[in-house]
């Protein structure tokens, strides 16, 4: 069904705003290129209409956290089943993209831009140049698909093919114009198919049923905390936090803390909850968080921004180490998603590994 945006103006009788349309789709490109946290502000801009020598040239290309890279077309005034036929086409042309070919995208978007240091700057991370390109995920933009394209999306999406949509409406307010946005899929979803889909072909299996978790870092979160109280969370940021959504009641996890190593394995007990909702059990019975935990001060400075806001996923642990005596092997699995599904066989490995370093895995 296709997605419809409306808005209202508050009062005793709500009044509909009027849609409208933008003077043309130049517009909304420059926008987002203005203000990147249209689209989303956990991707930074790296390109701009780039040539890609298959008879055409991509929107916008930006790169995410995990230094995987993103696909965007705008539908301009291609058909929608046009738009999803090019975007994957381009998507071949993105996938072969070489750590140089990217740094050079980069610097003529920039003006001369060095990509590792602006890379750093956004996500306070090192670019680490194994891992730039591993994965991607195609973004159309469009106000509107008809039915059968959305069933192509969601076909796609549902087989691992990281393709979503992100619907924009402009409405009309007096002498201004309003733009809204809706996602097709949920975010997490498509981002959880990113972290399982690598360049190399023939590197691909099925999904173990074992969730990795990447908790840190370490000057944001406490392993002591998360252990003695039973969680894991991730926040400061929609792409830390959304991915938190995969995991249900029931379901094992293997946390990596990031350049230190694996420290645990726990099962899940509850569904993700927002920093102001969640409790820990302490001497004095159930208390707050945000009153308990080390680094509850850092937690209250975006406790009410639904976008940075920390969340945490309560655990049951059947076995952890302390972070000095994290497993750190090489060929052993690593990932910046929160949560992700791996399903490569370097995944199958890092579990049959780490089950003979946590015994109790199966409690």
């Amino acid at each position: 069904m296709p997605i419809k945006h409306a808005i209202w103006k508050i009062g005793k009788h709500p009044v509909p705003l009027a849609t409208t349309m933008l003077a043309n789709e130049q517009l909304l490109e420059e926008m987002i290129v203005e203000t990147p946290q249209i689209l989303s502000s956990e991707w930074m801009l790296i390109g701009r209409q780039e040539q890609t020598g298959l008879g055409g040239r991509i929107d916008l290309l930006a790169i995410a956290p995990d230094a995987s890279l993103v696909l965007i077309e705008l539908k301009r005034n291609r058909t929608p089943r046009d738009i999803v036929a090019q975007a994957i086409d381009y998507a071949s042309w993105v996938e072969d993209l070489t750590a140089d070919k990217i740094a050079q995208i980069y610097e003529r978007f920039s003006t001369g831009g060095n990509l590792g240091d602006d890379f750093k700057q956004k996500f306070g991370a090192e670019l680490d140049e194994e891992t730039l390109n591993e994965s991607h995920q195609i973004i159309l933009v469009a106000a509107e698909l008809d039915d059968s394209t959305e069933r192509i999306i969601t076909y796609l999406n549902a087989r691992d093919i990281a393709i979503n949509v992100l619907f924009f409406q402009v409405f009309q307010h007096g002498s201004e114009q309003l733009l809204s946005r809706a996602w097709l899929i949920d975010p997490s979803e498509t981002q959880a198919n990113v972290a399982i889909t690598t360049k190399t072909k023939g590197e691909k299996e099925p999904w173990n049923g074992e969730f990795y978790v990447s908790y840190g870092p370490t000057n944001h979160r406490s392993w002591e905390d998360a252990v003695k109280y039973g969680f894991i969370s991730g926040g400061g940021g929609s792409w830390y936090s959304q991915t938190l959504k995969l995991l249900s009641p029931g379901d094992r996890i293997w946390v990596k803390i990031p350049k230190t190593g694996y420290v645990g394995v726990g099962r899940v007990k509850e569904t993700v909850q927002n920093v102001n909702e969640f409790e820990v059990t302490t001497s004095q019975g159930e208390r707050p968080c945000l009153e308990v935990l080390q680094h509850s001060a850092h937690y209250k400075q975006h406790a009410d921004n639904p976008e940075k806001a920390e969340y945490f996923v309560r655990v049951e642990w059947l076995d952890t180490v302390p972070a000095e005596k994290a497993v750190n092997e090489v060929g052993l699995f690593g990932n910046q998603n929160t949560v992700c599904q791996p399903s490569t066989p370097k995944w199958r490995h890092t579990i049959e590994r780490l089950k003979t370093s946590f015994t109790k895995w199966n409690g």
